[in-house]
């Protein structure tokens, strides 16, 4: 009842269905006082109707009014939403200085915020959020050639010149129009193509190569107990996931007016990427009542739902203590069944199609890809301790990898807790991005810690339901021919796992509030800084990838910023002269920051260059067009890689009352084989740690 209500909510914003009962008394007023404000309309539904002859001149006056008057209401809810996406469209706002605020600027907010209403539902904005705009060939192709400069000779810029602007005069038109062509007809002209061809195409191990991690809070930890720790933050996850699915989560705002897509939540749950031959499916299915829980190599089905309500903490804590207590063996094959899930894509395809399409192994497996998500109860602690001095390093490397078999690296994500009672997550990349993930773990930590709580002792509070049903044992027949390919699927993961090099560097000097004090961006701050170390330690400068969101459109998800530019450049090269007066490296710096400021404001605002060169190379590859000049872009790799995780995007716990409640952010892996490609993944909290 709840979800048919919110729907109704959501597919009448930003009207609410009340105004309905507003807009048929006042057309039914007007016609008691002789006034038509349908300009004939009612009298011309009127006259249909008595051509039955079975109502009275009185009902069919009322039925007219009420018809036009539900005709009206519509189509004002129409121009509502359309007007609310012209006012979305704006994005001058984010290139105004901080706290210098435009008279059109103010006036713009104060429209978006009389048009959405006071209490927006999770999908309440989502028809009112514009289309991703496609850029210019000519402003794509000047920001590329910018981008590259620094790190080319005179004589290679001048032929990426020469080779970038054949491509735009001769095979780039045809290719734009195309793309236009796209962008009317699809919701998103980047998002379809790039989870199809960046992530569902790759036949590569998506364990470290794409799959990301998230860490537990940094300083405390409230229980040990592992059984009651995943009781908490599992009954935690159900919690967000009843929200979820009815909408009632706030929608993400920006400046807590402007608008975030929330489309990739949608998947966050009963989600598991499928296995092809040559290509990957994402399954998303409606409420999945189970969950599958893997433990010292066996399996298990716990059910997450008993005499239709979720299980309390209490029970769910008995339920995986249960699983903890249990002493049986893993059957043969099982104990490394999920490497299949970190290997290459086709052994694993091919063996699915194979062993697992029939019996106890296909209804096992299909138990594991139809559960809400997957929990992995691990044998080992980990965590941050500053006495142990590469205890983070191994926490990261866990929860990256594991031991390439403890995690089922194809579910939307693994939430993974460790016997000390740390915990954190693994989550799969083609379904969302960081912080959709982000958002859910907030969410999840602060009830954990704040809501729930536990006992004296460290148990999760409530009664004991001994009465549960005991958690399922999953059965496998797994032949030697297929326990051959899951070794093989897990030495290829093994090499993966030995060949990551993490190094985790915990910085409490001060944050981004004494960085925006300077009046600088944090982001720019740390990009900057990256590249100062970056130079310093390989003498040379790289092609500089940082991620940023484009969710202020529907359906967005990223786009690229190159970091590495010609104002930075120079910054860094002023850095290391020590002839450079300390005036002149912070006037270079203050140009290198705002450079990279108005290049993150491009690209959130639709005008980056990687996802339509992408989207450009798509097409030619679906029009059989030969392009040198996007062949070579596409090609050149991304020797830094750099990441942030949000903070605090739900202000569920402040930071300032409760300084030690702070995470220690996520991860992901390099993509390129060592010494290539380095990855740096920063978080940013919302004050200074001290």
């Amino acid at each position: 009842m709840i979800l048919f209500q919110n729907g109704i909510l959501t597919g009448v914003y930003p009207a609410s269905p009340s105004s309905l009962l507003i807009v048929v008394i006042a057309i039914m007023s007007t016609i008691y006082a002789r006034i038509d404000p349908s300009l004939g309309m009612i009298d011309t539904i009127k006259r249909t109707m008595s051509v039955s002859g079975y109502m009275t001149v009185q009902t069919q006056t009322v039925l007219s009014a009420i018809l036009f008057s539900t005709g009206l209401w519509l189509s004002l809810i129409l121009m509502l939403r359309y007007i609310l996406k012209a006012l979305l469209s704006y994005h001058a706002w984010i290139f105004e200085s901080h706290g210098k605020i435009s008279f059109c600027t103010k006036l713009w907010l104060s429209l978006v915020k009389m048009l959405s209403g006071r209490r927006p539902l999770l999908y309440s904005f989502q028809t009112s959020l514009p289309r991703l705009p496609v850029p210019s060939v000519d402003d794509t192709i000047t920001r590329y050639l910018e981008s590259v400069r620094p790190l080319l000779d005179d004589e290679q810029y001048n032929q990426m010149e020469v080779v970038a602007n054949d491509f735009k005069k001769d095979q780039a038109p045809k290719l734009q129009k195309y793309l236009i062509l796209k962008s009317w007809w699809a919701t998103n002209y980047v998002s379809d193509w790039w989870e199809e061809y960046i992530y569902l195409r790759g036949r590569s191990p998506i364990m470290v190569n794409s799959n990301f991690y998230s860490m537990d809070l940094l300083y405390v930890t409230p229980t040990h107990r592992q059984a009651a720790r995943a009781g908490n933050v599992v009954h935690a996850m159900l919690q967000y996931r009843r929200k979820l699915e009815r909408g009632e989560h706030a929608p993400l705002r920006a400046l807590g007016v402007v608008p975030m897509c929330s489309y990739q939540m949608e998947r966050m749950f009963n989600t598991t990427r499928i296995p092809g031959i040559e290509t990957d499916f994402v399954q998303h299915l409606s409420d999945q009542k189970h969950l599958v829980v893997y433990h010292k190599g066996r399996f298990f089905k716990v059910w997450l739902y008993y005499g239709g309500r979720h299980l309390w903490p209490s029970e769910l804590e008995t339920q995986f203590q249960r699983i903890l207590d249990d002493t049986t063996k893993p059957q043969p094959g099982e104990l490394k069944l999920a490497a299949l899930t970190a290997g290459n894509r086709v052994p694993w395809a091919r063996a699915r199609l194979k062993y697992f399409s029939q019996g106890v192994n296909k209804a096992s497996l299909e138990a594991i890809e139809t559960s809400a998500f997957f929990l992995s109860l691990d044998d080992e602690a980990h965590g941050y301790d500053p006495d142990k001095l590469r205890s983070l390093d191994l926490y990261a490397k866990s929860l990256l990898h594991g031991k390439c078999y403890d995690r089922w690296f194809d579910k939307s994500f693994t939430l993974i807790a460790y016997k000390n009672g740390k915990l954190g997550v693994n989550a799969e990349h083609s379904w969302a991005d960081a912080p959709i993930i982000g958002h859910m773990w907030e969410y999840v930590l602060a009830t954990d810690c704040f809501l729930l709580g536990y006992t004296e002792e460290g148990h999760c509070k409530g009664d004991i339901n001994k009465g549960l049903p005991l958690p399922t044992k999953l059965q496998w027949d797994i032949p030697l021919e297929c326990q051959e390919v899951i070794e093989e699927s897990y030495m290829v993961a093994k090499v993966i796992a030995d060949d990551v090099d993490f190094h985790g560097c915990l910085f409490d000097e001060f944050g981004k509030g004494l960085i925006k004090k300077s009046r600088t961006s944090p982001d720019a701050f740390i990009q900057l800084a990256l590249q100062l170390a970056q130079f310093r330690d390989k003498g040379e400068f790289c092609l500089t990838y940082e991620a940023s969101m484009t969710r202020m459109f529907r359906e967005g998800r990223t786009e690229t910023v190159r970091s590495c530019t010609s104002e930075s450049t120079a910054f860094v090269r002023a850095m290391e002269d020590k002839n450079t007066a300390s005036a002149q490296k912070l006037d270079l710096f203050r140009k290198a920051a705002d450079k990279h400021q108005n290049m993150y404001r491009l690209a959130m605002t639709g005008s980056g260059i990687d996802r339509h060169l992408f989207c450009l190379y798509i097409m030619s590859k679906y029009l059989s067009i030969h392009s040198p000049f996007l062949k070579q872009v596409l090609s050149e790799p991304w020797r830094l890689s750099t990441s942030q995780t949000p903070q605090q995007q739900l202000n569920m716990v402040d930071i300032k009352k409760f300084p030690r409640y702070v995470g220690a952010g996520g991860g992901f892996g390099p993509v390129s084989q060592p010494p290539t490609r380095t990855c740096y993944t920063h978080t940013r909290t919302q004050t200074d740690i001290r």
